[in-house]
């Protein structure tokens, strides 16, 4: 039991000594990483333990960004609370509108429940701007950061410890809600609904609590957002904010605690480290979440469990080969597909047509570093061989992965 709990104290140190050693680009990018591992982790009740799909869970992240700003304009912009304590208010709206919303969606369930939700989401993105009282109009509402307790939140250090301290006191009462009774009987609504219902449960009011517990977190991470931008608008309510964090808790791994929280920390610092060197990063993202349904249903994380189990009960030496061999198909097929899409991209774009137009014969593609011809047979060919490598050393390494689990199983 103690083991359990040495990585993630660990973690948390790390965490609490990021700012003395990052810069402050990649400290604001931290930020964001914080926001969004609650904002999953709190999806994740809803949709991981109590099995019920939303597809507009911006609405209630929206909700709570729109009730901090109000919280610190409040009182002549002196603050309706102190600031390190603004994301109460995010947190009490969203259980609000939570709890209202649930009552209404949790009346069905799969394929319904998930088109409510998403239906609540898109009438708050359209009336969001035909409320200006509320909302603040096109230009959303604007707010700035109060000193309290002495100090004066103007930095980006600040800002991070008062996300770290409420993103581990949220995570830690997330965790506490899944040992308790109630939360064993929110993963039983996913397990078998019929059956607590038959044993005389409540199962709309179980429904309901699991969904305004999940809101009201949500509520929190806008809160958090507000605090760190400060400022929010409508575009909040997008359903685009609604699938980054399905597919952040997915590639992390909705079946366990924590991974949706990594899965949000690895898609919120790769769309940071790559959006400024690549048009198609969205399109990748979109790639890497259908390749992890596809062949890696249990996310991140679950690859990671599956691999210790494998170490423990093979040992390093029979593990290593089929790990080193799934590593390299991997980072071969990455390659050779990374560059054939960047290739194209710059072949079909509107200025590379133009180039070609105005000058004689293909210019040269510029990318990664160099320029290639592309009239040239070696600039296909090298992507070409990458994909054929990968592809030829990715059954051998399924094999050695197949092998092992089935001698476990025996």
């Amino acid at each position: 039991m103690r083991s359990q709990f040495l990585l993630p104290l660990a973690g948390v140190l790390v965490l609490a000594v990021l700012p003395a050693v990052l810069p402050s680009g990649l400290l604001n990018a931290s930020v964001q990483m914080l926001i969004s591992a609650l904002f999953a982790c709190a999806y994740s009740l809803l949709s991981g333990r109590a099995g019920m799909l939303s597809f507009g869970h911006a609405a209630y992240f929206g909700v709570g960004a729109f009730a901090t700003a109000h919280a610190m304009n409040a009182l002549g912009g002196a603050g309706l609370l102190p600031t390190p304590l603004l994301p109460l208010a995010g947190g009490l709206v969203g259980l609000l509108v939570g709890v209202a919303a649930g009552w209404f969606a949790t009346q069905r369930a799969g394929t319904a429940f998930a088109m409510i939700t998403l239906a609540i989401a898109e009438l708050l993105h359209s009336l969001a701007p035909q409320l200006p009282g509320w909302f603040g109009g096109e230009s959303g509402v604007s707010t700035m950061r109060m000193p309290a307790w002495g100090l004066d939140f103007g930095s980006t250090v600040h800002v991070y410890y008062v996300a770290l301290a409420w993103v581990l006191l949220s995570l830690a009462c997330l965790y506490f809600h899944a040992q308790t009774p109630l939360g064993r009987l929110t993963l039983g609504l996913r397990e078998n609904a019929h059956r607590l219902r038959f044993l005389g449960y409540d199962v709309h009011g179980l429904g309901v609590s699991a969904f305004a517990l999940s809101a009201m977190f949500s509520g929190v991470a806008g809160g958090l957002q507000v605090l760190s931008n400060e400022a929010v608008n409508y575009v909040v309510f997008d359903a685009s904010v609604s699938a980054a964090v399905v597919l952040n808790s997915y590639i992390g791994g909705v079946g366990t605690f924590l991974g949706p929280a990594l899965g949000a920390a690895v898609m919120t610092f790769f769309g940071y480290a790559v959006s400024d060197t690549t048009q198609l990063w969205l399109l990748y993202q979109g790639v890497l979440f259908v390749l992890v349904m596809m062949f890696v249903p249990q996310g991140i994380t679950g690859v990671f469990l599956a691999t210790g189990a494998l170490m423990r009960r093979h040992g390093a030496a029979r593990v290593l080969p089929g790990l080193a061999a799934s590593a390299a198909a991997v980072l071969l097929l990455a390659a050779g597909t990374v560059f054939l899409m960047e290739a194209l991209q710059r072949l079909c774009s509107q200025d590379y047509r133009s180039l070609a137009r105005m000058g004689e014969g293909w210019p040269p593609l510029q990318l990664f570093g160099r320029a290639w011809a592309p009239d040239a047979a070696s600039t296909w060919l090298l992507p070409l061989a990458l994909l054929a490598a990968g592809a030829a050393v990715a059954p051998f390494a399924r094999r050695r992965i197949t092998d092992l689990q089935e001698q476990g199983t025996a």
